[in-house]
C-alpha cells in the first residue's frame, strides 16, 4: 500500500545585572553548596560574600583586602588566579562572620535571539522576511524559544536526535549527491536507505531535505535560513522513493531502525490515501506501537485533502497528528481536520473558508513555507524555492519543538511521550472562534511557551 508526501507542492543587549543582597540570599537559599556543573553562568574571577555583621572593623578588613561593596551586607571578593570557584567558595564559607558565599551569576535580558542568517536578500537577519512561520504574528515564536533553551544549556535542542523518515536528506557529498550548504556535516548521525537498501540515505527528491532543514538548518551562520531546533542531530532514513511514494512495510522498517538506533523523535511528513485504515497497514501500526513503548515521540502529517478525517499514520494511536495553518492564523484550505487532531503548526498556503473564524481570509493569498533545499530536481543545486505548502511542512515544526522541550529539561530529564504531548497541547495558542478543537486540535504550536520555565507540566528544579 503506497503512501505519499504530506505536502501540496509539485516540485514546481545583553544586559548584565549586578545582584543585590536580596537576590544573592535567594540564590544561597536554593543552592547553598552549588555543584561545579552549576557554575557555567557565573563570572569566574569573583564571588559574592555575605557577612553576618557589618562592624567598622569588618568594613576596614574588606577594604584592605580589595573587596568591593555590593550592598551593606554583601561584598564582591576577587578569586585568586589559578583558584577554582569551588575552592574560593569553600574558603569564604569557612571564614568567621560569613553568612553565605555564592558565585556571581550572570543574568541576561529576556530578549529573543535574532540570528544573522541572510535569507534571499543577502542581508543579516533577512531570514525573517521569509520565515513568517518562525517569527510572524501566527508563527511559533522561535526566537524566544531559542533564548529559553540556550539559557537551559542546550542551544538549539543540542543532545536530542530526530529521525526524518522521508525521501532522504542532503546530508553528505557522495557521487552526484551533495550536502546542503546550510546543513552542517556535524548535524547527522547514522541513517539508512530502505528504498535503495544501503547505508546512504541521500535525498532523491528535495522534500526530505526541506523537512530536515525546518528542524535543523544551521542558524546564525549568515547563510540561508534558520532551523527551529538547529542544535539537534538528524537521523536521515529514506523510506520514500524519487516520486515521494513508499510502502507501509518500508516505512515500518524505518520506524524500527530509528527507535533501535537512538532517535527520540520521529518525523513522518507523509500520509496514506483516504480510505486506508489501520487494518490495511498492520505492520506500520505495530512499528508505531513499538516506538511508543520505547518512549519515542512520533509526529505525522494530518493530510492534505481538506477532509474532516485525519489520514494515517497520523490517525494512529499515540501519534501526534499535525494540521496546517496559514500566515493569517487560519486553518489551511487543504488541511484535514477531525477529532483525532492533536494540534496545528504553520503549513502555508490559502485559508480555508470558515465564516465563523475571524482570522480566515480565503480571498487573500497566503505565503508558502521556505527552507533551503533542491533548486529544481538536481541533488547538487540548492536554493530557497517556493511552492512548498502542506501538512508535511507543518509536521517538522512540531518535531523540532518536541526536541527543544526534551533538551530544555523543562518537564524533566527523561520525559514520557505523553508528558511531551501534554506540554505541547497545554501551551498551544487557541485559534478559531471558540470550540474549534476539531479544526485546530489544542491550537497553534508555541515553541516559546512550550520551552519556558514553569507552566503546565514543568518540573520545579528549585526544590
Amino acid at each position: 500500500m503506497p503512501t505519499r508526501l504530506g505536502n501540496t507542492h509539485t516540485l514546481r543587549h545583553r544586559t548584565v545585572l549586578l545582584a543585590a543582597a536580596g537576590a544573592c540570599l535567594t540564590i544561597a537559599a536554593l543552592a547553598s553548596a552549588p555543584r561545579a556543573a552549576a557554575f557555567g553562568s557565573a563570572t569566574p574571577d569573583r564571588i559574592v560574600v555575605g557577612y553576618a555583621s557589618q562592624t567598622r572593623a569588618g568594613r576596614a578588613t574588606a577594604s584592605a583586602q580589595g573587596t568591593a561593596a555590593v550592598e551593606a551586607r554583601a561584598r564582591l571578593v576577587p578569586v585568586a588566579p589559578g583558584t577554582s570557584l569551588g575552592v574560593a567558595l569553600r574558603r569564604a564559607r569557612a571564614q568567621p562572620g560569613v553568612a553565605w558565599a555564592v558565585p556571581d551569576y550572570r543574568a541576561h535580558t529576556a530578549d529573543a535571539v535574532v540570528p544573522n542568517d541572510e535569507g534571499d536578500a543577502k542581508e543579516a537577519g533577512a531570514w525573517r522576511e521569509l520565515q513568517w512561520n518562525f517569527v510572524g504574528e501566527w508563527g511559533v515564536n522561535a526566537p524566544a524559544a531559542w533564548a529559553n533553551v540556550a539559557a537551559d544549556g542546550a542551544p538549539g535542542g543540542r543532545g536530542v536526535t530526530v529521525a526524518v523518515l522521508d525521501t532522504g536528506v542532503a546530508y553528505a557529498n557522495r557521487g552526484r549527491f551533495k550536502r546542503s550548504p546550510d546543513l552542517s556535516r556535524f548535524s547527522f548521525v547514522k541513517g539508512h536507505d530502505f528504498v535503495g537498501h544501503n547505508a546512504y540515505a541521500n535525498d532523491h527528491n528535495g522534500h526530505g531535505t526541506f523537512v530536515a532543514s525546518t528542524i535543523a538548518e544551521q542558524t546564525n551562520n549568515r547563510v540561508g535560513l534558520t532551523g527551529l531546533a538547529y542544535g539537534v542531530h538528524i537521523m536521515p532514513v529514506r523510506v520514500l522513493d524519487t516520486e515521494g511514494e513508499g510502502e507501509a512495510s518500508t516505512i515500518a522498517e524505518g520506524v524500527y531502525f530509528a527507535v533501535r538506533h537512538g532517535a527520540q523523535v520521529i518525523n513522518l511528513s507523509l500520509e496514506f490515501s483516504p480510505g486506508v485504515t489501520a487494518g490495511d497497514i498492520p505492520e506500520l501500526i505495530g512499528a508505531l506501537r513499538f516506538a511508543h513503548r520505547h518512549n519515542v515521540i512520533v509526529t505525522a502529517a494530518a493530510g492534505n485533502e481538506g477532509h474532516a478525517a485525519i489520514a494515517y499514520p497520523a490517525r494512529a494511536p499515540d501519534v501526534v497528528s499535525v494540521g496546517a495553518t496559514t500566515e493569517h492564523g487560519c486553518l489551511a484550505a487543504y488541511s484535514n481536520d477531525g477529532s483525532s487532531l492533536t494540534l496545528v503548526a504553520p503549513g502555508g498556503g490559502p485559508d480555508a473558508e470558515l465564516p465563523g473564524d475571524p482570522n480566515c481570509r480565503p480571498e487573500a493569498p497566503g505565503r508558502d513555507i521556505f527552507q533551503v533545499t533542491f533548486a529544481g530536481s538536481s541533488p547538487a543545486r540548492f536554493g530557497i524555492p517556493n511552492g512548498y505548502e502542506g501538512t508535511s511542512m507543518a509536521t517538522p515544526h512540531v518535531s523540532a519543538v518536541a526536541a527543544l522541550v526534551i533538551a530544555s529539561g523543562v518537564i524533566g530529564k527523561h520525559p514520557s511521550t505523553a508528558a511531551i504531548v501534554a506540554r505541547l497541547r497545554a501551551t498551544a495558542r487557541k485559534l478559531g472562534g471558540g470550540g474549534d478543537e476539531r479544526l485546530y486540535g489544542a491550537g497553534l504550536l508555541d515553541a516559546a511557551a512550550a520551552t519556558a520555565p514553569g507552566g503546565p507540566g514543568a518540573v520545579n528544579l528549585k526544590g
